[in-house]
């Protein structure tokens, strides 16, 4: 925020003084998210019968600093996912611009850094689960996926050899890494997504070994659409990155393991057993 410039800047809700910031950024409207939550319900509410679905008692006023009008369901006619989606960022952090009409990649970032805000939180959440008791197949069963799948995602398990946690031996960049792989397969790339095989994996697996891997994925699964977020983990003395594939007929689950300085020594296309 940038309020340096402007001293004795006033929300531009309740007209309380804003406090005196320093540093770039835009210029700080309102006291809080409580307060430019209850100025875009009152715009929106001012707009007509088009904004009806607007209620201006939908939430509490102990919780409005918390909540936002973010409704699970979408009525006929409602804004883009898009939308809703900021809207619930502008609910969450700090410094989202108010105009619904901002550019397209600027929405890509702030719905992004929502995405980080909401994966901390749930990283939060489960461990908090756990210390209260709850397994990880109850977890497990909330997310939609296996246990193990949900302890390589939030667990912090222990090396037995040294007793640090594992994590702190993920390779830096292995997400990034690995999400470049597939993308380089699905444009068949084949040379390209062999460069960081190790040795041993490239022994038994060249580039047209690789190509007839994922023509036989294909084959099973039909063409290739999009991927889902990464989840890494440690293994042992492997990063493990399991990066979610969505085909025309099937899911699976793309696998990449590297080793600590960085080689694949691993690659596996695992069946979505949902």
């Amino acid at each position: 925020m940038a309020n340096r410039s402007t001293p004795g800047r006033q929300c531009a809700y309740c007209g309380r003084t804003l406090p005196f910031q320093e540093g770039r950024g835009r210029v700080r409207r309102f006291c809080d998210a409580t307060c430019r939550s209850a100025a875009r319900r009152a715009r929106q509410a001012a707009v007509g019968p088009s904004a009806t679905f607007v209620n201006k008692n939908l939430t509490p006023d102990f919780r409005e600093g918390k909540l936002d009008n973010v409704r699970n369901a979408a009525p006929s006619g409602d804004p883009a996912v898009v939308t809703r989606v900021l809207d619930a960022a502008r609910a969450a952090m700090d410094d989202v611009p108010e105009d619904a009409a901002m550019a397209s990649l600027e929405a890509v970032t702030v719905i992004r850094s929502l995405a980080r805000v909401v994966e901390d939180g749930l990283r939060e959440a489960v461990a908090l689960a756990r210390q209260s008791g709850h397994t990880w197949a109850e977890i497990g069963d909330l997310l939609g996926t296996s246990r193990q799948a949900a302890f390589q995602r939030f667990g912090r398990p222990l090396d037995p050899r040294t007793g640090a946690p594992m994590s702190a031996s993920i390779l830096p960049g292995a997400t990034g890494r690995a999400a470049a792989l597939f993308a380089d397969l699905a444009e068949q790339r084949w040379e390209q997504a062999c460069a960081d095989f190790s040795p041993a994996v490239a022994a038994k697996l060249d580039a047209s070994g690789l190509a007839a891997v994922w023509a036989q994925v294909i084959g099973l699964a039909g063409a290739y659409q999009s991927m889902g977020e990464p989840v890494t983990h440690q293994a042992g003395d492997f990063t493990v990155v399991d990066v979610p594939l969505f085909f025309e007929a099937a899911a699976q689950t793309g696998r990449v393991s590297y080793t600590q300085d960085g080689q694949v020594a691993g690659l596996f296309f695992l069946a979505d057993r949902s």
